[in-house]
């Protein structure tokens, strides 16, 4: 259950105010669109990405075990957001 609850809230946290949270929020605000087929398109979206995602880490686990894909991945986090700060600056 512990794991369950780390992964969770992470996603969950992750997930927060991202283009998929303001893209379901713009659907529900139209009125041309009712709230529950908002809500099950928004989950059979989401949760199709994330079995892919699941499939893809699975197939990339198996394939790179040689590799600290946690490192990679905070890395690549990392030069994001100084790529980020880096275009900003350099727009002002």
């Amino acid at each position: 259950m512990q794991q369950f609850l780390a992964i969770a809230v992470v996603v969950f946290l992750a997930e927060l105010g991202d283009k998929t949270q303001i893209a379901t929020l713009l659907f529900a605000t139209d009125k041309n669109y009712p709230p529950y087929l908002v809500f099950i398109a928004t989950v059979s979206a989401l949760t199709a990405s994330t079995a892919i995602a699941v499939a893809l880490g699975m197939t990339a686990e198996r394939y790179l075990t040689a590799i600290p894909l946690k490192l990679v991945a905070g890395l690549c986090f990392i030069l994001i957001g100084l790529w980020t700060i880096w275009e900003h600056v350099r727009g002002q």
